[in-house]
């Protein structure tokens, strides 16, 4: 391949070009800085439509607090409400301190209150606010505090991030150094796919912050990017690395074993690259700004993986030469046999029965992973909120129960969002008052009603508390009447907009358009990946049962994630809490990362195959060859690719611990039973038929598989003599 040839030949230019890109694009990305998306693009519907009222006319949300006392006797907690109330006001961080609200058997109360300043940045201000908090408590023996809102939930959300993000680069790196030392052997072969892959992150990182100027990206974003860049970085380095120790393995000299390994693993990078990208690029297709930031973020990371693993990787094989295998770890460094594999032993006995009985197998396997998918069947998704986020235990989550098991509605209110022109007009005060009398006398709402009026602006805001506990059914059908009866038939007639807002409220809205948009992603990364492969294998049989196997391994982390988060099967042996629930953005984003990195190894051991197809072996003993040649790298990338994803599956955040599990077991699967069983059984039962390409699509170019001639003899001249 010409960008492997071109790097062993410009070696100082490809390495130094290389890392002086990263340095400049991560510094340079460093001192811009990163935008984060507002309220209103990361939502959608009705809810997001609110908050840009609120966001044009200048008037952010500002971050709401509230603080429950508790006392052994009713009332007993007055006089801490007024130290309380005073001590919030001369923290200088509050407004708009609200007298203490009593709750119906009179022995707790709850003080509301508001952040000063930008809500962005109230938690990295709340402290002050918190030390009040518990001065009051100490102060007032018998008086218990309870204390959550918006800043108190940032200020958490924030540590557990940084030290989650930190926890998961210190520990899977690392792991995917052990793992790669184990499959090579020797420190140096085992470094280089790890420097790579952290480099390309390094330049992503850079390279996000400076696309965030124009494209808002998430709070998980760039976690999402380290773990696909980095698992996909080390998989790429490693089948390029691991063919040309093969070759080297098989006699070869350096410089042809290296042209070999940029014809086949190098040309199947390439391949598999462009398949990542063009599956994450469906995510563009949703409504979802979230799913954009992704898009970007994953596209970005493979690219910059995929470059440097058919670029600066040959460079630093041609300059390294032998020296690759320098710091060898004795007994894992055993030399393999001139022509062997390492990987041939376990592959080559489990292929016996496979390919001898492929029906038996074929069934059996497939039989497993739709027990696998089984639980997905009955998922339920949700927008998971930050006490369902952080656990049942943390201080937050146990202050967010017991508020809103005394104040029903409390944590979680509905806004109504209006924009009138006459917002202290005599007319719109009196619908603000009917529409109070609505909530009292349907029964739904609880009764502390805040109306905000802003007539420079021309916009009013309206919390409204919720029955119920802010996301169950009693909450949900007071939302309804809500949004379909009482905001539109008593405020529509006063206001020139209208919308209603809060959590649950942009949970629905969310969860709608993510409906909305999994039909159209999953048919354009289908149509994507079956024409790459009909290019890449001129088979229609393989196209489609590339897709079919996919599918197979993204029914696999559905149905774990169901099974184990919302059923709650094993999570406790797994030390994990389930939710009740997967996060509403999970299942699009799992079934783009699968498809995209389930492409990795269904590239390489298909290639192979036909590579040995192409040389005349029959199917079946191609299917043997390639499985063989493949097992021990596929067996490495896939234990790299689930321990960086297990990393995840161990960190604290809901949504991280969903991922990581989905993920980590999907690759497992599909790179053992998927690969190792169902492919080739299927592969075998097909026969000649796996090459099959109707006539009408003959015209389609032919990609070689094999190893392109290193030198092509020349033919003897007539005439010659010895």
């Amino acid at each position: 391949m010409r960008l492997g040839g071109w790097s062993t030949r410009h070696r100082k230019t490809a390495i130094i070009g290389w890392l002086l890109f990263v340095v400049v694009v991560a510094v340079v990305g460093g001192m811009s800085g990163s935008r984060q998306m507002t309220n209103s693009e990361n939502g959608t519907g009705d809810s997001a439509r609110a908050e840009k009222i609120l966001e044009d006319a200048g008037l952010q949300t500002p971050a709401g607090e509230m603080v429950m006392l508790r006392s052994d006797r009713p009332d007993g907690w007055r006089d801490a409400a007024r130290d309380l109330s005073g001590r919030l006001e001369r923290t200088g961080e509050t407004v708009r301190v609200q007298p203490p609200v009593r709750s119906e058997n009179g022995r707790e109360a709850l003080i509301s209150f508001e952040m000063k300043g930008d809500p962005d940045t109230a938690g990295k201000r709340v402290e002050p606010v918190v030390e009040a908090v518990q001065k009051t408590e100490s102060a007032h023996p018998g008086i218990v505090t309870y204390e959550f809102g918006d800043a108190t939930a940032q200020h958490w959300l924030d540590d557990m991030l940084t030290d989650d993000f930190k926890k998961a680069e210190l520990t899977a790196v690392p792991l995917a150094l052990g793992i790669l030392l184990v499959v090579f052997g020797a420190l140096v072969a085992a470094l280089l796919p790890v420097l790579l892959a952290v480099t390309a992150c390094v330049g992503t990182f850079g390279l996000l912050a400076l696309v965030s100027h124009q494209l808002p990206l998430f709070d998980s974003t760039n976690s999402v990017m380290f773990l696909v860049g980095l698992a996909v970085g080390v998989d790429y380095s490693l089948f390029y690395l691991r063919r040309e120790r093969d070759e080297r393995a098989a006699g070869r000299d350096a410089g042809a074993a290296l042209r070999i390994a940029a014809a086949t693993s190098g040309r199947a990078v390439l391949i598999s690259g462009v398949t990542v990208m063009l599956a994450m690029s469906g995510m563009f297709l949703s409504g979802l700004l979230l799913f954009h930031g992704f898009a970007v973020a994953t596209i970005l990371v493979v690219l910059m993986a995929m470059l440097g693993s058919v670029t600066v990787l040959p460079a630093m094989l041609s300059w390294l030469g032998d020296r690759v295998d320098a710091g060898r770890v004795p007994l894992l460094n055993r030399r393999r046999k001139k022509g062997g594999h390492a990987s041939g032993g376990v592959s080559g006995r489990l292929m016996r029965p496979v390919l001898a009985k492929p029906k038996l197998f074929a069934a059996v396997s497939g039989a497993l992973l739709l027990v696998l998918c089984a639980p997905a069947l009955g998922m339920k998704t949700e927008q998971l909120g930050l006490e369902k986020q952080f656990g049942s235990d943390a201080a937050i989550s146990v202050a967010y129960k017991e508020i809103i098991d005394s104040f029903p509605g409390g944590p979680a209110p509905a806004e109504v969002v209006l924009r009138s022109d006459e917002v202290d007009s005599p007319g719109f005060q009196a619908a603000v008052a009917d529409f109070k009398k609505g909530l009292a006398d349907s029964g739904r709402f609880g009764k502390t009603v805040d109306v905000e009026t802003h007539r420079t602006e021309g916009v009013a805001r309206i919390e409204v508390p919720l029955a119920g506990d802010g996301q169950d059914t009693t909450s949900r059908r007071a939302l309804d009447t809500l949004r379909d009866d009482l905001a539109p038939r008593i405020l529509g007639p006063v206001s020139d907009q209208v919308y209603v807002s809060g959590e649950l409220a942009s949970n629905r809205d969310f969860n709608d358009q993510l409906k909305t948009d999994i039909a159209p992603v999953f048919l354009f990364i289908a149509a994507v990946t079956f024409v790459l492969m009909l290019l890449c294998f001129r088979s229609l049989p393989i196209a489609i049962v590339s897709i079919l196997l996919n599918l197979l391994s993204v029914g696999a982390a559905y149905g774990t994630m169901t099974a184990v988060f919302q059923h709650g099967w094993g999570a406790e042996l797994l030390g994990m809490e389930p939710a009740g629930a997967i996060e509403s953005w999970m299942p699009l984003f799992v079934l783009v990362i699968l498809f995209g990195l389930s492409m990795d190894y269904h590239v390489f051991v298909v290639s192979r195959i036909r590579e040995a197809h192409e040389r005349g072996l029959a199917t079946r003993d191609a299917i043997r060859e390639g499985i063989r040649t493949t097992a021990g790298s596929v067996t490495g990338a896939a234990a790299i690719m689930v321990a960086v994803f297990a990393v995840f599956a161990l960190l604290r955040m809901q949504d991280m611990q969903q991922m990581g599990v989905g993920l980590a077991v999907a690759v497992l699967v599909d790179a053992t039973l998927v690969r190792m069983v169902l492919l080739p059984s299927v592969m075998a039962l097909l026969g000649e038929r796996n090459w099959y390409l109707p006539r009408a699509l003959r015209w389609l170019p032919n990609v070689s598989h094999g190893e392109e001639p290193v030198e092509r003899p020349r033919p003897p001249l007539v005439g010659a003599g010895r």
